[in-house]
């Protein structure tokens, strides 16, 4: 077995995954124009790939990944993993968080490698990525979307700000959202969704202002009717948006699935710290990656499963840790499992 620590370096997160889809659903809708340009620049799928069937359930991987400032989306730790699924049978929307430092298994390596999530993306790519979030739930992932932090400022100015309301204070570059409701616009709203570390609540914390930030600007979206705010919209996925969704697929989106985006719901996969190797992980207890992935498979039209993956034979090889009194988590036991998932 492959087991690599994590880098210390603190990541840079995005919190415009669902915002940057639903944007160019709209954008696909009203500025025709714009499809050479978004086939060309943002989509990374071939004429082969899958086109949406727009009368079944299916399921979004959105990734924002921790590229710096240099604009680049092709490597990176995904420091924001979300699930979006969409049924338009049921006419709902669930978003569903996944802590980043969840233990997991990188599917598709040579030799048995085990990481914290965010990691695949950096190691294999969307096809990792994809793959790895799949098996840990045991659901499938249609399509992936991921995005760089910087569309989220421009995204938020795009709309003309978003009004959401704060449970706490929140300080991050030295500006404050007081707790209360506030208007904010693209620079106050990328502080407002990564500060961690004075939250309480930690990652989860941050995941939810994250969720609140999307449902604004979804918000917003759904009341603008000006072909500036498009255009603008558009400008602001240049260089940070990759997608395997083609234009047609966003149109088909748009055309069928439009009362999808008016029942959405957030929640969250909640795990609990583990020490490994000197580094901090998160476990997601079998318990909970079953309930998770009933959740999943059932908002997808899929009958459930039982669990039986990576996870769930390294949480049967600790039986005493319970993430509180015992935070070590032994991953010795993983030499004698193999897998053949393929290369990268």
């Amino acid at each position: 077995m492959r087991h690599m620590g994590h880098s210390k370096r603190r990541p840079w997160l995005i919190a415009g995954g669902l915002i940057v889809l639903i944007a160019l659903i709209t954008v696909g809708v009203i500025i025709r124009q714009a499809q050479a340009r978004y086939q060309s620049s943002v989509y990374t799928g071939s004429n082969a790939s899958q086109t949406i069937d727009a009368k079944q359930p299916i399921s979004i991987l959105l990734l924002g990944v921790d590229t710096g400032a240099d604009g680049r989306i092709d490597k990176g730790n995904s420091d924001t993993i979300m699930v979006v699924t969409i049924n338009p049978k049921t006419e709902k929307t669930v978003i569903t968080s996944i802590p980043r430092d969840t233990l997991a298994e990188m599917v598709g390596t040579k030799e048995t490698n085990v990481q914290k999530l965010n990691a695949a993306y950096n190691i294999g790519g969307s096809k990792m990525a994809k793959a790895s979030v799949s098996k840990l739930f045991n659901v499938p992932i249609n399509y992936y979307a991921t995005i760089n932090m910087g569309g989220l400022k421009q995204i938020v100015d795009a709309v003309g700000g978003v009004t959401i309301t704060s449970d706490m204070d929140v300080t991050f570059d030295n500006i404050t959202t007081t707790k209360g409701t506030h208007h904010l616009n693209g620079t106050q709203a990328l502080s407002y969704t990564r500060m961690r570390y004075q939250d309480p609540r930690g990652d989860y914390g941050r995941q939810l202002r994250q969720q609140q930030v999307m449902r604004a600007v979804l918000t917003k979206l759904a009341k603008t009717s000006t072909v500036s705010h498009y255009s603008k919209l558009l400008s602001s996925l240049k260089g940070n948006l990759k997608t395997d969704l083609s234009f047609n697929d966003l149109v088909a989106l748009a055309t069928h699935d439009r009362a999808n985006m008016k029942n959405i719901k957030s929640t969250q996969v909640v795990g609990t710290g583990a020490w490994i190797n000197t580094s901090s992980y998160q476990i997601l207890s079998t318990k909970k990656l079953q309930a998770a992935s009933d959740a999943i498979r059932t908002q997808l039209g899929l009958s459930t499963e039982s669990l039986s993956n990576m996870e769930t034979k390294l949480n049967k090889l600790n039986p005493t840790y319970d993430g509180v009194n015992n935070q070590n988590y032994d991953t010795n036991g993983l030499d004698t499992i193999t897998y053949t998932d393929g290369t990268y």
